[in-house]
C-alpha cells in the first residue's frame, strides 16, 4: 500500500469531537452526552466506521497507481536482455559451424546465448578498397583491430559513383544474411539518427558479384550512409556468388556504390568487422526446444547439462501435448521413444508410431523437449491453479528473461488422460490461462484461470538475465561452451539494450520528469535546445532571438562540419524546421540564419621583458585564442570586449606593459565597433585576422 493522500487524514478523536459539536444544530432535546448514553455509543461506532472507511479511501494501491499512469500513457518498460554481436577470432574454423539455440558464450561469469540455430560460415574478410571503379586504393588496415587509423572511404570530397569494395575468401549460400559492423571515427558531436538511420545525407547501393555480374542486395543500413557506427545487414541475392576477376586477388566481392552524396561530414572509418552473429545476455536454467513435422529430434550433448529432460509430443493438429517416456522394455507399447548418441556427442530422440502405437503428428511444433538444470529441477512443480483472484505463484529465481519464459500446465482430458499445454505470459483468450509475470521479483499472478482450474503447473522455459550488466564494452574475448578450445569470439561493438523491467517508482519518476519537460517552444532557450537536439545533425553553435511584437523567432545556426567556415546547407535548414514545426506556437514565424564570419584585425605596441624568448609568438597565440569565436565557447552576437583582450595580454609573464592596442573588424557590415568593443551581428562569428604587433 502507498501512503500518498490527496488531503489531510483526521483521527478518530478529531472526527468524534466534530460530531459532538454538531449535536446542538440537530437536536435541542439531546442533552446527555456522556459515554453511558446509548446515542453516544452509536455515534462512537459510526465515527469509528467512518475513520476506517476514510483510511481505505485515501489509500492508493500499486495496482491503482499503475492504471492511473497507464491512462496518462506511461507503462513500465519491459526488461530486455543485452544484445551483443560476436565475430570469430583467429581460431581455426575450416568448415561452417552450426550453433544451436541456447549455445552459451562466457565472459567470466557473464553468459550470452543464441536465440536460434545459426549456421556460421567459414568466411573471412580479406581486403577493403576505395576509390573510383578503375582507381582503387587499398585500405585493408581497417580490418586490423590493432590499427586505428581512419580512412576516408569515399575520398576527401565524396562524389556520386565512388566505390567501397569488400573482398572475402568465400560467401555463404544465396539468400543468407550477413552482418557487418562499421566503426566510424567519432570526430563530431552528431545527434542520434533515431531507431533507424535514413539516407538524409547519402544513398548507397550495395551489390554482390555473381554470374550475372554485380547484383543489387537488400541492405538495412544503421550507419546513415557510413556516418555513425552501426550495423549493415545484407541479404545475399538469389544468384550464387562467384569470385570476381576484377577484384584484387580474384576474391569474392561486395561493393558499395555512392548514388547520392550530400554529406555534411565526409565518412571516416576506423574498423570493419564481418560475418557477425547475435547473442543475448541470459543464462538458461531450463530450455524448451521445439521441432516441426519430424519423427525424431536431435540436440548437441553439451546442451543437456545434468541430463534432466522431459519430452512432449502433439499427436493431432491443434491438440494439447502428451508426455513421452524412454522405452526400457523391448516390445513395450505406449508413449515411448528411443535415445541414441553418436560419436560426436549428438543426442537423438526417435519416435515410431508403428513400433510403440503412439507418436508425434507431422504438424507444426510437434515435439517439445525441455532440458532442466538441477537447481530448477528441485523446484520443478510450481503448484495448482486454485481459480481464486490474483493467485500468486513463486518462481525459482528473479530477474527473468520474459521473452524466454513459459510454464507447463498439466490437466486431465475428457478420457482422463494427462495433457499438457505450454503457456506464455500475455495470453488473453476466453479459455486461456492468463497470468502476469513479475520478472524482477520472481513470481507470477494468475489473472484468469480459464479452463485450467485444478491444473498442476510446472516449470517450462526459464532463463535469468543481469540487465544493464550485459552492456559490456567492445573488444572482449568470449569462449563457447562445448566447442573446440581453439575457437574463441570477440565483440566488435559494445553490448546494448540490457535493462530490468521498470519498477513502479521509476515509472512515477519518469512521469514527473515528463511533466516538467516543456513541449511547446516559447522562450529563446526552448528554441536553442530544440535546434541543438535536431536528430542526425552536427550542431556546434545556436543562438535564438525572440521578437514578441512581431511573432518572429530568428535562429542563427553553425553546423559542426569539416569545413573551417561551415555554411548552413539546405538539408540542415529542412531538418531544423521539421524539428521546430510541431513545437512552435501557432502564429509564430521562424527564420533560420546561416552563420557569417568576419576577421578581427589587431594592432598594437607591447613592451616585453628581455629574459623571455618567443614573446611575440606567445602574445599572438593569446590574441588568436581570445578573439576566436569558431572553436571557443563564444556564441553568435556576443560582444568582444576590449578590456578582456587587453587584460589577457597584460597578464602574460613576458609582458612588461601595453603601450598601445586596438581592435577593429574587417567587415563593418557584419560587426561594428562601439567605442573600443566589437559588437558582432546576430548571426556573426569573429576570428583573428591580421595581427600587427611591435615590441619594445
Amino acid at each position: 500500500m502507498l501512503n500518498d493522500r490527496f488531503g489531510e487524514e483526521k483521527t478518530y478523536e478529531e472526527l468524534l469531537s466534530e460530531a459532538l459539536m454538531k449535536i446542538p444544530f440537530y437536536s435541542e432535546e439531546w442533552t446527555n452526552r456522556n459515554p453511558s448514553d446509548p446515542g453516544i455509543t452509536i455515534l462512537e461506532n459510526l465515527t469509528a466506521f467512518e475513520a476506517l472507511q476514510q483510511r481505505r479511501i485515501w489509500e492508493i494501491t500499486p495496482a491503482v497507481v499503475r492504471r492511473l499512469l497507464k491512462l496518462a500513457g506511461f507503462e513500465a518498460r519491459k526488461g530486455r536482455c543485452a544484445r551483443l554481436l560476436l565475430a570469430p577470432g583467429s581460431g581455426e574454423q575450416k568448415t561452417p559451424l552450426l550453433l544451436p539455440a541456447n549455445q552459451q558464450f562466457w565472459l567470466g561469469d557473464l553468459c550470452y546465448e543464441t536465440n536460434r540455430n545459426i549456421r556460421l560460415p567459414a568466411c573471412r574478410l580479406t581486403g577493403v578498397y576505395q576509390g573510383q571503379k578503375n582507381h582503387m586504393h587499398n585500405v585493408s588496415y581497417l580490418l586490423d583491430r590493432e590499427v586505428r587509423v581512419p580512412a576516408c572511404v569515399f575520398g576527401k570530397q565524396p562524389e556520386e559513383g565512388a566505390v567501397l569494395l569488400f573482398t572475402m575468401d568465400a560467401l555463404p549460400a544465396p539468400g543468407e544474411e550477413l552482418i557487418f559492423y562499421i566503426t566510424v571515427a567519432d570526430r563530431h558531436n552528431r545527434n542520434p539518427f533515431g531507431e533507424k538511420a535514413d539516407s538524409t545525407f547519402a544513398r548507397i547501393r550495395w551489390e554482390c558479384y555473381t554470374a550475372q555480374g554485380f547484383v543489387k542486395m537488400h541492405v538495412r543500413d544503421d550507419t546513415g550512409g557510413l556516418l555513425v557506427s552501426g550495423e549493415l545487414r545484407m541479404r545475399l541475392p538469389d544468384a550464387e556468388a562467384l569470385p570476381c576477376e576484377d577484384a584484387p586477388g580474384g576474391a569474392y566481392a561486395i561493393r558499395a556504390v555512392l548514388e547520392k552524396a550530400d554529406y555534411d561530414v565526409r565518412p571516416k572509418l576506423v574498423q570493419i568487422d564481418g560475418f557477425l552473429f547475435e547473442v543475448w545476455q541470459k543464462e538458461t536454467l531450463s530450455a524448451c526446444y521445439t521441432f516441426n513435422k519430424v519423427s525424431s529430434a536431435s540436440l548437441p550433448g553439451h546442451l543437456l547439462g545434468e541430463g534432466y529432460v522431459t519430452v512432449f509430443c502433439k499427436e493431432e493438429k491443434g491438440s494439447s501435448y502428451k508426455k513421452y517416456e524412454p522405452c526400457r522394455i523391448p516390445g513395450e507399447k505406449g508413449r515411448f521413444f528411443e535415445v541414441r548418441e553418436d560419436e560426436g556427442g549428438q543426442v537423438t530422440w526417435l519416435f515410431d508410431r508403428r513400433k510403440f502405437g503412439y507418436g508425434p503428428a507431422r504438424v507444426k511444433n510437434a515435439i517439445k523437449i525441455v532440458v532442466y538444470q538441477e537447481a530448477v529441477m528441485r523446484r520443478y512443480t510450481l503448484g495448482t491453479v486454485l481459480g481464486c483472484d490474483h493467485q500468486k505463484i513463486p518462481l525459482p529465481a528473479g530477474h527473468l528473461a520474459a521473452e524466454s519464459f513459459c510454464i507447463i500446465a498439466g490437466r486431465k482430458d475428457d478420457r482422463g488422460e494427462a495433457i499438457y499445454d505450454f503457456v506464455r505470459p500475455g495470453r488473453y483468450g476466453e479459455k486461456d490461462l492468463t497470468y502476469e509475470l513479475y520478472e524482477n521479483d520472481g513470481y507470477l499472478i494468475i489473472e484468469d484461470a480459464g479452463d485450467y482450474i485444478g491444473a498442476s503447473l510446472y516449470m517450462g522455459a526459464f532463463a535469468v538475465t543481469r540487465g544493464a550488466e550485459g552492456n559490456i564494452r567492445e573488444g572482449n574475448t568470449l569462449t563457447a561452451a562445448g566447442l573446440p578450445g581453439s575457437l574463441y569470439f570477440y565483440n566488435p561493438r559494445p553490448g546494448a539494450g540490457g535493462c530490468h523491467r521498470e519498477s513502479l517508482e521509476e515509472v512515477k519518476k519518469r512521469f514527473l520528469m515528463d511533466l516538467k519537460k516543456p513541449f511547446a517552444a516559447v522562450t529563446a532557450e526552448d528554441y536553442e535546445r530544440l535546434v541543438m537536439e535536431t536528430p542526425k545533425l552536427c550542431i556546434r553553435k545556436v543562438r535564438a532571438y525572440v521578437s514578441g511584437s512581431q511573432n518572429l523567432v530568428r535562429i542563427a545556426v553553425m553546423p559542426g562540419t569539416d569545413e573551417a567556415f561551415p555554411d548552413l546547407s539546405e538539408v540542415y535548414r529542412r531538418e531544423i524546421l521539421r524539428q521546430l514545426e510541431e513545437r512552435r506556437l501557432l502564429t509564430t514565424r521562424i527564420e533560420i540564419l546561416p552563420p557569417v564570419y568576419t576577421p578581427v584585425d589587431v594592432q598594437g605596441t607591447i613592451y616585453v621583458k628581455r629574459q623571455y624568448e618567443n614573446s611575440l609568438i606567445l602574445i599572438e597565440e593569446t590574441i588568436r585564442r581570445k578573439v576566436d569565436y569558431l572553436s571557443s565557447g563564444r556564441n553568435f552576437g556576443e560582444v568582444l570586449k576590449f578590456d578582456e583582450v587587453f587584460h589577457e595580454i597584460e597578464s602574460l609573464d613576458c609582458v612588461e606593459f601595453i603601450y598601445e592596442l586596438s581592435l577593429y573588424p574587417q567587415n563593418p557590415g557584419l560587426a561594428r565597433l562601439v567605442e573600443a568593443d566589437i559588437v558582432p551581428g546576430e548571426n556573426c562569428l569573429c576570428y583573428a585576422g591580421n595581427i600587427r604587433l611591435q615590441t619594445g
